[in-house]
């Protein structure tokens, strides 16, 4: 099957429009496409949907769902942010637009002294980590895994975005070890998380499709950590536009077969279900 549940439309911060991202997505053979577009309801960054637009966008996905009925299944989502402290609960927040799903993900760090956003440009990174966590960056990383497990403990979520987003821009700035033993341990920690949160995490490869980052989300480590704590997979591009809809896809499967996974969660009417990965992809 060929699914992803992680789509940006114009709605927020993605260059085309719902009916085009459909139309694109049944030229590249796909059973489901999920629209998620990011969401922090009641409030609004310039790359977030306006809460005045909420009820429209999920009117247009819906309306869509039913006229390329038989052709494409359609689901209506949201990608949600986890702010501790400043985010409304999500399953109150969003309980009158009954999303599909729910995918969460942590964007942005915040101190006494501001925020910043882990995915922003270089010189936004480089100047937030030196204002709210004075240049600390072990303290930083531990921070946003810290966020990612409260969110998955206190909030209604199906899918973990983007798990270590926060590498992004790390290959440059060198904020902190991969390799470092307390690094380890803040992923076994949300591993384990996500296992007791009953959560799908994603295989994302948006960072590959917007030429961020050679490598998927989460990295080969991690994913053998969710693999071994028994947490499913799907594969998602995190398009922000039509082209990207299943941008190194193949990347993606490669990666969770070498971790062991021999199947890939996809939700499917409310329901999560699995289809068979092609294990001769490990050799």
């Amino acid at each position: 099957m060929k699914t992803n549940y992680h789509t940006h439309t114009t709605f927020c911060d993605g260059k085309n429009t719902p009916k085009e991202m459909v139309e694109e997505a049944l030229k590249k053979g796909f059973s489901i496409l999920g629209f998620s577009s990011h969401s922090l309801y009641p409030h609004a960054a310039d790359w977030h949907m306006p809460a005045k637009e909420h009820k429209n966008y999920f009117e247009t996905i819906r309306s869509l769902a039913k006229e390329y009925s038989g052709k494409i299944k359609i689901y209506a989502g949201l990608e949600a942010d986890y702010i501790p402290t400043f985010a409304c609960d999500f399953k109150w927040a969003y309980k009158e637009f009954s999303p599909d799903y729910i995918i969460g993900s942590v964007h942005y760090l915040t101190g006494k002294k501001g925020f910043f956003t882990v995915d922003g440009p270089f010189t936004e990174v480089s100047e937030g980590l030196e204002r709210v966590y004075g240049g600390d960056g072990k303290k930083a990383v531990c921070e946003y895994f810290d966020r990612q497990r409260q969110m998955m403990a206190s909030q209604k979520i199906m899918i973990l975005g983007h798990a270590d987003l926060i590498r992004i821009r790390n290959e440059r700035l060198k904020f902190f070890d991969e390799g470092a033993s307390w690094y380890k341990k803040e992923l076994k920690a949300t591993a384990k998380a996500a296992a007791q949160a009953g959560v799908i995490v994603e295989i994302n490869t948006g960072g590959i499709a917007r030429g961020n980052l050679d490598d998927v989300y989460p990295s080969a480590e991690f994913l053998e950590l969710f693999y071994k704590a028994g947490v499913p997979v799907t594969f998602s591009s995190d398009a922000h536009n039509a082209a990207a809809l299943d941008a190194a896809f193949d990347r993606a499967e490669l990666a969770a077969v070498r971790a062991g996974y021999t199947e890939a969660a996809f939700l499917e009417d409310g329901q999560v279900k699995f289809f068979q990965l092609d294990g001769s992809l490990k050799r």
